[in-house]
C-alpha cells in the first residue's frame, strides 16, 4: 500500500470513527414542545449538547445522542419559573423566624419542574450576602432575589412596619454589588402610617432600573388599592397575590376597576398563591371578567406547602381549570416571569440557551382543587412532573426515562461495598 492510499484509509477511518461519535449529551423524542417565546406549541424533539439547548426539530435521529429518552405523550417546555418563594433557610445570621418558614431550593423545585426560583424578600440588605453565600450559591436550582426595601428582610417579627429600617440606600447598593442575583425590590406587609414601604421601594427601584414586588400589607382609608395601582407603582411593577381578596381586588362579586386601570398602566400581576393569598370566591369573578394573571408562583414557605397551595404544579392546575389553555399556562409559568424580573434568556428553548427543560405529564380526570381557605373546585386536569433538565443535567427522573434498564447497567460493583470482610 502506497504512502498516499495509507494516508486516504487512515482519514477516512478517521472520518467514519467522528461520524459515529454521538452529536449530543440528551435527546427528548417525540414531545410536544410548547415553547411560548417562539409560538411553538407542536411535536418535537429537543436536543441539549454542553448544558445548552442544541436543537430542536422534528425527527432528529436517535443515533446522533449519547442519551435518548422516549418522551412521547409528554409535554417538553422551558424550565419552570417561581418569581415568589421563600428559600432564606437556616443559616448563621437568619433568625427563627426566617428558620420557620423558608424551605431550601432544591428540595422543592425540581421535582415540581421549576429550574428557576426567585426569592420574595426573605433577605434585606443587612442580611442578602448571608443568603447569598450560604443559600443561593449551594442550591443547583437557579435562585434570584427581590431584596426587602426593610433591611432585615422578613428574618424578624414586625420589622417590615418599622420605618427606621426601610433602607433605599441600602437596597440600591446590594443590586449594584450583585447584579446577577439581585431582580426587583420587595415591599411587604407593612402597617405603618402612610405610604413608607412603598415610597422607598420605588425611590431604591429608579436608582436601580428594576421592578418593584409588592405583597401590600394592610389596607387604611388612606391606603388603598386605588392609590397603589393608579398612582404609587408603575410600568414594570409587581402586584403579587392578586386574587387574595384582602385588599378588595373584588368588591361585592365584581372586579375592582382599580385592577384593570394598574393593568393599563403597565402592572404585572401575579398569582403569589401563598397560605393565604388564593380564594375562588375572588379567582372566579376575575375570570369572568377577562382578568388573568400575568404569572403562576406559589409564594413557597413551610405555611403553604401542606395547605391548598401544595406546589407550582398544582397551582398551575388551578388556573388550568379556571379556564386558561395550557399554553397560555406555561407561558405564565415561564416566559412571562422571566420578562417580569428582567431575564428574557430564561424562560425559552431557544438554540443556544441553557438547557433548563421540563417535562410534564398532563392528566386528565376528576381532581378537587383546593384554595387558600380548604374550599374545593373540581377540576379535569392535573399536571405532574416527568422529568426536570438543569444546565444539561437530569436533576429529576420520575420514572427513569433516561436511564438504563438496570441488567444493563454498567455497575461499579465494587464500589458499593462498606468496609473490609477480610478485617474482623
Amino acid at each position: 500500500m502506497t504512502k498516499f492510499r495509507f494516508a486516504f484509509v487512515l482519514l477516512s477511518a478517521c472520518i467514519g470513527l467522528r461520524a459515529q461519535q454521538p452529536t449530543y449529551d440528551l435527546l427528548l423524542k417525540g414531545g410536544h414542545v410548547i415553547d411560548p417565546k417562539n409560538n411553538i406549541s407542536r411535536v418535537m424533539d429537543v436536543a441539549v449538547s454542553s448544558g445548552k439547548i442544541a436543537r430542536a426539530a422534528e425527527n432528529i435521529p436517535a443515533s446522533m445522542a449519547k442519551t435518548v429518552a422516549d418522551v412521547t405523550g409528554l409535554y417538553v417546555t422551558p424550565g419552570l419559573i417561581d418569581i415568589h418563594v421563600h428559600v432564606y433557610n437556616a443559616t448563621p445570621v437568619t433568625s427563627a423566624a426566617a428558620r420557620s418558614n423558608s424551605v431550601w431550593p432544591d428540595a422543592f423545585s425540581f421535582r415540581t419542574g421549576v429550574t428557576t426560583m426567585v426569592d420574595a424578600g426573605t433577605s434585606g440588605s443587612a442580611n442578602f450576602d448571608d443568603f447569598r453565600d450560604h443559600v443561593i450559591k449551594k442550591s443547583k436550582t437557579r435562585v434570584l432575589a427581590f431584596v426587602n426595601i426593610s433591611k432585615q428582610g422578613m428574618t424578624a417579627f414586625g420589622n417590615e412596619d418599622n420605618v427606621a429600617d426601610l433602607d433605599p440606600d441600602g437596597v440600591v447598593k446590594t443590586a449594584k454589588a450583585n447584579p446577577d442575583l439581585v431582580v426587583g425590590i420587595k415591599s411587604a406587609h407593612y402597617a405603618g402610617a402612610g405610604w413608607a414601604s412603598i415610597d422607598r421601594a420605588v425611590e431604591a427601584s429608579r436608582k436601580t432600573n428594576l421592578p418593584v414586588m409588592v405583597d401590600f400589607g394592610i389596607i387604611t382609608p388612606e391606603r388603598n388599592l386605588d392609590g397603589l395601582l393608579r398612582d404609587r407603582l408603575r410600568k414594570g411593577d409587581i402586584y403579587t397575590h392578586c386574587f387574595s381578596g384582602n385588599r378588595r381586588e373584588v368588591v361585592d362579586g365584581k372586579l375592582n376597576p382599580a385592577m384593570e386601570a394598574g393593568r393599563s398602566r403597565g402592572i404585572y400581576f401575579d398569582l403569589g398563591f401563598g397560605a393565604g393569598s388564593f380564594y375562588w370566591w375572588v379567582a372566579v369573578p376575575a375570570f369572568q371578567a377577562k382578568f388573568y394573571p400575568d404569572s403562576i408562583s406559589t409564594d413557597l414557605h413551610k405555611g403553604s406547602m401542606n395547605g391548598g397551595m401544595k406546589d407550582m404544579l398544582q397551582s398551575m392546575a388551578k388556573i388550568l381549570a379556571l379556564g386558561s389553555s395550557l399554553e397560555d399556562v406555561i407561558r405564565m409559568s415561564t416566559r412571562n416571569p422571566a420578562i417580569e424580573v428582567k431575564h428574557p434568556e430564561l424562560g425559552t428553548l431557544d438554540a443556544g440557551s441553557e438547557a433548563d427543560i421540563a417535562v410534564l405529564r398532563l392528566d386528565r380526570g376528576k381532581f378537587g382543587l383546593t384554595d387558600s381557605a380548604g374550599a374545593r373546585k373540581m377540576g379535569d386536569k392535573m399536571l405532574a412532573a416527568e422529568m426536570t433538565i438543569r444546565k444539561g443535567e437530569v436533576v429529576w427522573d420520575l420514572n427513569g426515562r433516561a436511564s438504563l434498564d438496570w441488567e444493563k447497567f454498567p455497575y461499579e460493583k465494587n464500589k458499593y461495598i462498606r468496609g473490609d470482610p477480610a478485617k474482623k
